[in-house]
């Protein structure tokens, strides 16, 4: 895989209860680390093991917000139909999937 710095990431993080979060990031390695630590998101400390279970290069950072928006608005039954999903290009998926 070829790793450009300048892209960007959106991923989903599973914690040890079920919860899924969505972040974004230029590095997936280095941020779930950080995260397992204690050294990221306030929402996933103390949460027990975190899973990564989704990510989708998203190329620019501009793009990755907008995303990690739109992601962030769907319903739980929405993000676990995404994670099943696993789509190449989370852009095209949701534009192209009807998520109601």
């Amino acid at each position: 895989m070829n790793i450009n710095k300048s892209d960007w990431y959106l991923y989903l993080i599973k914690t040890q209860n079920g919860s899924l979060y969505t972040g974004i990031t230029t590095d997936i390695s280095r941020r779930l680390i950080q995260h397992s630590t204690g050294k990221g998101a306030k929402a996933l400390r103390g949460k027990g093991s975190l899973t990564l279970v989704y990510h989708s290069l998203v190329r620019d950072k501009s793009t990755a917000l907008k995303l990690e928006y739109r992601v962030k608005q769907l319903n739980k039954q929405q993000k676990e139909r995404l994670v099943t999903t696993q789509p190449v290009c989370i852009a095209i998926y949701l534009s192209e999937t009807s998520l109601e």
